[in-house]
């Protein structure tokens, strides 16, 4: 029995020394498909509505009134693409499914064996390096205030090495009055886990994130501005975007320096027309301008929304975005006119809408029976007078008055 226990304890031991502690794991989740959240720069937690960002914002399926299909596909530098598809299907009992499909990889990177002399010229050896990512996502509303969607993502590398790896997320969103909603999204409640053929096994802990949005109707101009903030993350150092953190000193939690966290965030405005037409600019990290992010939609017969982003960098070349989203069922229907009433303003139009008025029609009277056809008890007389005299008429056989 001891020998028992001291081989599971030998194991255990084992794996913890091959399990490693690192930052960004499974780091092809945190990327934005969408065009729309990218221009918003990468606020994709506070967005709702773009079904592109079904990785980082599950809840928003809690309100998908219509099937979606979406596509995006961007080119980024040393000829790098990453392409993503996903669907949105509103369920029959409240709320939605989402299943999303990506690839981001690059083709043709020449590479040299350890050992092996720097070849001259062109003639090098090639690889390709991709990661491909399935999610399963679910969202529904509850007290309808309250927006909960939890996702699902398995990951396949295929580089000098294969990997497997995993991670699943949590996200809400709370609508606190009108068009002001708060959300939140923790990121790998379960880990995000990674395994390499090696042996090796690799792992981050959970993050969570914050975000915010605001919606006001601006009637003389036609349309709804919106604001979007998305915080850094709240437990670790590492979620902060390294990449754009220009201070070295910078990064810190929370707790430890709130203005110095604040600063690690994001945030975007956009201006939607109601005719369809989308304006948007953002920035990925308030920590520079150089991370400034712009682009616009339009939605082309209620069916079809095409969205581009534009996306600076401070190191790397900027990158431009294209998502394209269709709806099947609108295809052959018209989209109810939803026009910019907050959710106040509506229960107020609704209350205050009279009812139809009910007409209750008046019993028939029915008319007089003529004279003869009554019984004689119910008969009309004529009211006799003093100078009257009754006098009977056997031929008759009934009585008259006579002046």
């Amino acid at each position: 029995m001891r020998k028992k226990i001291a081989v599971a304890i030998a194991l255990a031991s084992g794996l913890s020394l091959a399990a490693d502690r690192v930052a960004y794991a499974n780091a092809t989740l945190d990327i934005e498909p969408g065009a729309r959240s990218a221009a918003l720069g990468s606020t994709s937690i506070a967005v709702d509505g773009d079904y592109l960002g079904l990785i980082s914002n599950p809840q928003q399926l809690a309100n998908v009134d219509y099937t979606w299909v979406n596509f995006s596909h961007t080119a980024y530098y040393e000829d790098t693409q990453y392409d993503f598809a996903s669907v949105a299907i509103p369920l029959s009992m409240g709320g939605g499914l989402g299943v999303a499909l990506s690839r981001f990889g690059a083709e043709d990177i020449p590479y040299i064996r350890e050992g092996e002399d720097v070849p001259l010229g062109s003639s090098y050896n090639t690889l390709a390096i991709a990661d491909y990512v399935l999610s399963v996502s679910w969202g529904r509303k509850f007290f309808n205030r309250l927006d909960f969607g939890v996702s699902f993502h398995g990951l396949y590398r295929d580089m000098d090495q294969t990997g497997v790896g995993f991670r699943s997320d949590l996200g809400a969103r709370y609508r606190v009055v009108d068009q002001f909603y708060v959300s939140g999204l923790l990121k790998g409640w379960t880990s995000s886990a990674t395994t390499w053929e090696s042996g090796e096994f690799e792992y981050s802990s959970p993050e969570f994130y914050l975000a915010a949005s605001y919606g006001i109707p601006v009637k003389y101009l036609y349309g709804m501005f919106n604001a979007y903030w998305q915080s850094a993350g709240v437990f670790h150092r590492e979620a902060r975007d390294l990449d754009y953190d220009t201070d070295e000193n910078g990064g810190e939690r929370i707790w430890e320096d709130p203005f110095d966290w604040l600063s690690g965030g994001r945030g975007g405005i956009e201006f939607e027309f109601d005719f369809g037409l989308s304006l948007r600019a953002g920035l990925s990290s308030f920590t520079t301008f150089q991370s400034v992010t712009a682009g616009a939609g339009i939605v082309i017969a209620n069916f079809l929304e095409v969205d581009y982003a534009f996306e600076s960098h401070p190191v790397f070349s900027p990158v431009h975005r294209v998502s394209v989203s269709v709806s099947p069922y609108l295809f052959g229907h018209d989209k109810p006119s939803e026009g910019h009433l907050t959710p106040a303003d509506a229960s107020k139009a609704l209350l205050a809408e009279e009812p139809d008025e009910v007409v209750e029609s008046a019993p028939e009277e029915k008319a007089p029976a003529p004279e003869a056809s009554r019984p004689e008890s119910e008969q009309q007389k004529p009211a006799a007078t003093e100078d009257s005299e009754v006098l009977e008429t056997p031929s008759a056989g009934g009585l008259y008055w006579e002046e």
